[in-house]
């Protein structure tokens, strides 16, 4: 079994790339800009599962260089069973100081960037294989004053996975956490933190291995139907 992860350097894609190695599926491991974080984690990886592990650079606004992603991995790991749209950017700042630039490189990676490595992954999936889309209830109703432009990606991502389910005979899933335990997370300031966590009646931040499990049930509970959005709560 062969899994495809896109931003697994770290956070929740890193823990969920060390899950799929110990469920015995290979993998291959994109990243943007954190070279040393992911050849550790396909280190670690290596060393105590006896799967195969790629890793590969991938800028997720550029076509070109998913395209070489997906042809890469057909030639080192052949057919795709599961692929999750993991990576994702953001830029939080006020709509008076948000520019264009910044707005269209969170909609073409986290949208469009999906699309397309989804778009391309299809022609070496299996029959049966799962897209799992990594959202956010940011998406729905959890969004705040300075990631405008990242809660509209992660609209777009829950609908693109429900629209997906109509075109496509595969099944496809949206994760859509609150804020989760990350790194990304902790190094933003605790005074608005907590705020929100307050505003929105958040108890705790979401252990990244409650994201993983309920990932993993997303796979193989073939009670969850394609095209459902399974939102995590704490």
């Amino acid at each position: 079994m062969n899994c495809l992860i896109t931003g697994s350097s770290l956070g929740i894609g890193e823990k969920l790339a060390i899950r799929m190695a110990s469920l015995n599926y290979n993998l291959f491991l994109t990243y943007y800009s954190n070279k040393d974080l992911i050849e550790k984690v396909r280190e670690a990886i290596i060393s105590k599962y006896n799967v195969k592990c790629y890793i590969k650079k991938c800028d997720l606004a550029s076509e070109n260089d998913i395209k070489e992603l997906i042809q890469e991995f057909k030639e080192k790991l052949g057919n795709l069973d599961i692929l999750v749209n993991n990576a994702a950017t953001y830029n939080d700042n006020l709509l008076d100081n948000k520019t264009k630039q910044e707005f269209m490189n969170v909609l073409e990676v986290n949208v469009v960037g999906t699309f397309l490595v989804t778009k391309y992954a299809l022609d070496i999936m299996n029959k049966d294989a799962i897209i799992i889309n990594m959202a956010s209830t940011d998406g729905i109703d959890t969004y705040n004053i300075y990631n405008l432009d990242y809660a509209v990606s992660k609209a777009g991502i829950i609908q693109m996975t429900k629209s997906l389910a109509l075109i496509l005979d595969k099944k496809v899933i949206a994760i859509a956490p609150n804020w989760v335990d990350t790194e990304s997370t902790r190094s933003i300031d605790k005074e608005f933190l907590e705020e929100e966590l307050k505003r929105i009646k958040q108890k705790e931040l979401i252990k990244v291995e409650k994201v993983i499990d309920v990932i993993i049930d997303s796979i193989n509970n073939k009670d969850i139907k394609s095209g459902e959005v399974i939102r995590i709560y704490e």
